[in-house]
């Protein structure tokens, strides 16, 4: 079986175009995982075909990565209008990083919205392979009516619902063929001395020695062909599946390619997970793509015995051995990393190029009964393992599911699984910032803990300075007391007061970059003990904090913003409104039309940065944050930071 992914944005046809290829000798099969995710089996040219159909927004980019770790080919479906090039930028950083060979294709030339080399050159600012252009539209008027050949130099008229006809070249066709087809000969002799030689000579090369050459450089990964089409009518699509047919590489290709990437002895490398979903009844499904022969139910692979082999879009079991290329879903094969490159004794982890972008946006999960509060941990933990977008954690104040995801359509899909797979009704909400609080004068407290109980009583006498620390020292405890004056077995639970009295200051946070130090006191030879001097500390501590000057702390990260280099501009003001500093920007030395912008932003601002990036970018961008400091926030803002969340945290 021969694999390839359709991935591109959302609304240029994806779906349409699987079906429509599927639908040239037969009727495909179809089945669509929960995450979006499509396989489409078909038989083309006496093959069988498997297309993998990748959702289209880039909040789901770990799922399209994880279809190319098991292709051997993919077509990029694009736009016919120049201006929305960029959208297809994320998708031409995940092919070039994967090194899977690629067609571009251009849909939806029946409603054209700009110039064929318009679309390409937009979408070459975004490329390091040279897009080659291999068609050329045939338009009377308006209307693209058909295409021509550039390698064969044949002219074919789209028919509805059928395949084209071959036609004589329209008169206004011919000099952009020439010039097209100049063009493209030029580019490929870039890759092939006989073919230089050729033009340098001025002899015409023949079709199939420049067919050969193409379908050499696909393979091989130097250049990205490009064709064009209307897959809602079914043009070009014959053409397209022809050269998936003779130009992709097989499934050798593939695996040569995954050894290499990953340090892998290729003898070795037997399969591939690439996705996996879980569902009712039936529990997690992985689906593996075989890359040797003899794959079948109590295969060794990932070091466990494989578990029932079912058809990946029917789910009826199959008890044939898979041979090298065929994709199956494993069902009771938990132990199953996904994605994973599979040997029969280990799982190993994929190549960096398939780790996802980090995700934006946090949300606490709240569940819709209390009794599914313990079921919610197990059942998000499940989701993780099957998407690697989804980071599931407790949130730091208060213990509450806190799942981390690419966006509101990730969060959205995540809440729906829960509810529709797992029976698990959620809202959710946003998690509060983390705040703290710490002193900005010394003050110094004498404080005396009596109580008399009957019996033995509690006594313990502390003098204490406390007094603000530097940035970054957090707590710190020391003792100047002489004499006796607090035995020293006591002293540690004057520290143990002090700390205590950090967990919640006068203005409800917890506090740092404090040091408390024990000057003095006094002790009762039978009334005292560990618990009265740690009781005496940590309210003498408590007192002299409300004397200090409390000011509120907000955590500041540091933010490094992934976005196409059009977009770099309309940052500054962003962050700027978000009273963040602007740290400056640089080209994306590894990604082409891609900056790399930093700044800092306090963590209350977080969730309107996602906001405004995925507005300004068309969801394109997308940060990572790394913790970078606290600094003091004061004025109406702190104010209602302390009205709002003091009298809560903890």
């Amino acid at each position: 079986m021969r694999c390839f992914t359709v991935l591109g944005p959302s609304q240029t046809g994806k779906s349409t175009l699987v079906e429509k290829l599927g639908s040239l000798e037969g009727v495909p099969k179809k089945s669509v995982s929960p995450y979006g995710v499509g396989v489409t089996e078909f038989e083309f040219g006496n093959e069988a075909w498997c297309a993998l159909d990748a959702p289209g927004p880039n909040e789901a980019l770990a799922h399209i990565q994880d279809a190319l770790l098991a292709s051997d080919a993919c077509i990029l479906c694009v736009s016919s209008a120049p201006d929305e090039a960029v959208l297809a930028a994320p998708h031409l950083r995940a092919i070039e990083a994967s090194g899977t060979p690629c067609i571009l294709f251009v849909n939806r030339m029946d409603e054209p919205r700009g110039r064929l080399r318009d679309v390409i050159a937009a979408l070459q600012d975004y490329s390091s392979h040279t897009l080659l252009l291999r068609q050329v539209p045939i338009r009377e008027g308006d209307r693209i009516i058909g295409s021509c050949d550039l390698i064969s130099e044949r002219a074919w008229r789209y028919r509805e619902g059928q395949p084209s006809s071959l036609v004589e070249m329209p008169e206004n066709v011919a000099e952009r063929e020439r010039e097209a087809r100049a063009e493209l000969l030029e580019q490929l002799s870039d890759f092939d001395d006989w073919l230089l030689e050729e033009l340098v000579e001025d002899r015409e090369p023949a079709s199939d020695a420049v067919y050969a050459i193409a379908s050499r450089v696909l393979r091989e990964n130097k250049i990205i062909p490009v064709l064009v089409g209307a897959a809602s009518h079914g043009n070009g699509m014959l053409r397209l599946m022809k050269a998936l047919r003779h130009e992709a590489p097989p499934v050798i290709a593939l695996r040569k390619r995954l050894a290499a990437s990953s340090n892998i002895d290729e003898a070795a490398l037997a399969g591939v997970s690439f996705h996996a979903y879980h569902r009712p009844s039936v529990g997690k499904t992985v689906l593996v793509r075989a890359l040797a022969d003899g794959l079948k139910q109590g295969s060794t692979l990932g070091g466990l015995g494989l578990g029932s082999v079912q058809d990946p879009v029917t789910g009826r079991p199959v008890s044939a051995a898979a041979a090298a290329g065929d994709v199956v879903a494993a069902v009771k094969s938990d132990h199953l990393p996904v994605p994973s490159l599979l040997a029969a004794d280990a799982a190993v982890t994929p190549p960096q190029w398939t780790a996802p972008p980090p995700p934006m946006l946090e949300r606490i999960l709240v569940p819709a009964s209390e009794r599914d509060e313990t079921k919610l941990s197990g059942m998000l933990a499940k989701l993780a393992e099957t998407d690697r977008g989804l980071r599931v954690m407790q949130e730091e104040e208060t213990g509450a599911h806190l799942v981390c995801v690419q966006g509101p359509v990730h969060l959205r899909d995540i809440c729906k699984m829960l509810s529709e797979v797992f029976h698990v009704g959620v809202s959710d909400k946003a998690p509060s910032a983390i705040y703290r609080e710490t002193i900005t004068k010394t003050a110094e407290i004498h404080y005396r803990h009596r109580k008399q109980t009957g019996g033995a009583g509690q006594f313990a006498d502390v003098k204490l300075s406390v007094r603000p620390n530097g940035r970054g020292e957090d707590f710190s405890f020391g003792k100047t007391v002489k004499g006796g004056a607090v035995p020293r077995n006591y002293i540690p639970a004057v520290e143990t007061g002090a700390r205590e009295a950090m967990e919640k200051g006068p203005l409800g946070f917890r506090v740092m970059d404090v040091g408390v130090t024990l000057t003095d006191g006094q002790h009762h030879s039978v009334d005292s003990s560990e618990f009265a001097f740690r009781a005496a500390a940590k309210m003498g501590v408590r007192q002299a904090l409300s004397q200090a000057s409390a000011v509120l702390m907000q955590p500041m990260f540091r933010i490094e913003i992934h976005i196409p280099s059009i977009y770099s501009g309309s940052l500054v003001p962003i962050v700027s409104a978000l009273k963040g500093q602007v740290l400056g920007f640089d080209r994306n030395e590894t990604v082409k039309g891609w900056d790399i912008f930093r700044a800092l932003v306090s963590g209350s601002a977080l969730d309107e940065l996602a906001r405004s990036l995925r507005s300004a970018t068309q969801g394109i961008g997308y940060f990572s944050k790394a913790f970078d400091h606290f600094e003091e926030l004061y004025g109406k803002e702190a104010d209602a930071v302390i009205s709002t969340q003091g009298s809560h945290a903890t």
